[in-house]
């Protein structure tokens, strides 16, 4: 008769020999539980870097729900003052996200939960999340992420500068 060694049946044994694997992301059920977090975008439907924000969103863990109506009455009714808009205006969690805001301020937005309206990045800056592309040959202006209050107020969230050489 041979002797089998048996493996202990402890909590501890199993926390010991699953929690390794679990780290390794071995176990199939180990995978992030967390649901993408919804997005609703209004945008031109042929608008090429609004599709490309929409784009950076989708692989950033957003869930984006797209429609092709243009955003200029959805800006109006949210209360967006027109000097900050942009090609394509957003709904997340409650707040309003104009333009190409990177995924990462919408991210510390939603964790902050300021008293405000929205985000905002007037215009088109090149650089900026869906106006990065080839087509760009890796130009990037300077730009700011505004925190628009409810009064139609701003200051700056986050400052992104650009890569031009400054004549002199």
């Amino acid at each position: 008769m041979t002797n089998v060694p048996t493996t202990p049946r402890t909590r501890r044994a199993w926390l010991t020999a699953t929690l390794p694997l679990l780290a390794a992301g071995a176990l199939p059920f180990a995978v992030n539980a967390a649901a993408p977090t919804p997005v609703e975008v209004w945008k031109d439907p042929n608008c090429g870097c609004c599709q490309d924000w929409v784009d950076h969103m989708q692989a950033n863990g957003f869930a984006v729900k797209v429609h092709d109506t243009g955003n200029n009455a959805v800006r109006a009714r949210l209360g967006l003052p027109q000097k900050l808009g942009s090609c394509h205006t957003a709904l997340v969690g409650g707040y309003l996200v104009e333009g190409h805001v990177p995924a990462s301020d919408v991210r510390t937005l939603l964790r902050q939960k300021p008293d405000a309206l929205g985000l905002a990045v007037p215009g088109m800056p090149i650089g900026s999340p869906g106006m990065d592309g080839p087509a760009y040959g890796g130009r990037k202006d300077s730009y700011a992420v505004l925190l628009v209050a409810r009064n139609g107020s701003t200051r700056v969230f986050k400052n992104y500068p650009g890569n031009k050489k400054e004549s002199t």
